[in-house]
């Protein structure tokens, strides 16, 4: 499903091969995913209902599934995930599909939680429909995604360099999507009572090279189409490195690296569902309340 105003930002079938890359030593790499994971959980521990059908949507190697193990009454975990290698250490119940065409029939789940893989999606609009079409009525969704503040200490440097050494600049840091779009997107997909909310996951590594290596290892390096095709030359990441260590190490000589994640929730519509007043039902009367502001001021 492919919306209008949808654009084609990132080489998927990059993305997939990236991950199906990161696989053989992904646990090494992990962390990220393993906090987020406790954090949407933690999130889910708040919502009074159990969820017995789950979809686990861009499951990696199912880090999501085992934290959700044993707890919000969950039966039955499908695990779905861009790269084949993934899905087939995800889980027994286990898909490799694309975000953008889910293959499941409408109001399967009563939950449907992806943990750090949406950003990685060119159609989001037409993903978080198809999100709300499988879940059940009343059904819920809660996601996490890296937001635009991800990597912003990288970006710059890279940025820098290769205006240094190459003398022009293209994307070496995929972009993320800001919280406002988000929950715009949410709202225009039809989820009822929508929520985007963000925090700051800060990391602190030896030198860029280990950032970078730890990002190969997760999957999540640049997958843009507009990238440069030829890998970035010794002398760009020297010089960003060097950047990076000058204007972000702290006392004890570490570098810090910021991941933005961005939270999402939503219902899947239904009566029961608490509802905004129509136009004119307002308990007071406007005229009341406008006299009543009138009288302050006076």
């Amino acid at each position: 499903m492919t919306t209008p105003d949808s654009m084609t930002v990132f080489d998927r079938a990059l993305v997939r091969r990236r991950r199906d890359r990161a696989v053989p030593a992904f646990a090494e790499h992990a962390f990220l995913f393993e906090e987020v994971a406790e954090r949407l959980v933690d999130r889910l521990e708040d919502v009074a209902r159990p969820f017995p059908t789950v979809l686990d949507l861009g499951a990696h190697d199912g880090v999501m599934g085992r934290t959700l193990r044993g707890r919000k009454g969950v039966e039955t975990l499908v695990a779905c995930d861009l790269s084949p290698g993934f899905a087939r250490r995800a889980g027994p119940l286990a898909v490799a599909a694309d975000e953008e065409l889910l293959p499941f029939v409408p109001e399967t789940f009563d939950l449907v939680v992806s943990n750090l893989s949406l950003h990685w999606v060119n159609d989001l609009p037409g993903a978080l429909v198809q999100v709300r079409q499988a879940l059940k009525p009343d059904g819920f969704f809660c996601a996490a995604m890296l937001g635009g503040e991800t990597l912003l200490e990288l970006r710059r440097c890279l940025y820098e360099a290769e205006m240094e050494v190459a003398g022009g600049v293209s994307p070496r840091v995929s972009p993320f999507a800001e919280i406002r779009d988000v929950g715009g997107l949410m709202q225009r997909a039809g989820f009822a009572l929508p929520v985007v909310d963000s925090d700051v996951i800060t990391v602190t590594y030896s030198d860029a090279f280990r950032l970078m290596r730890d990002l190969r290892g997760m999957g999540e390096t640049n997958a843009v189409l507009a990238r440069r095709k030829v890998p970035a030359t010794r002398a760009l990441l020297f010089d960003a490195a060097r950047r990076y260590a000058e204007r972000y190490a702290e006392p004890d000589g570490r570098i810090e690296a910021t991941f933005q994640i961005l939270y999402l929730a939503g219902w899947s519509p239904h009566e029961s569902q608490q509802q905004p007043l129509k136009p004119g039902c307002g308990e007071v009367p406007l005229g009341e309340a406008l006299k009543g502001s009138a009288e302050k001021l006076q």
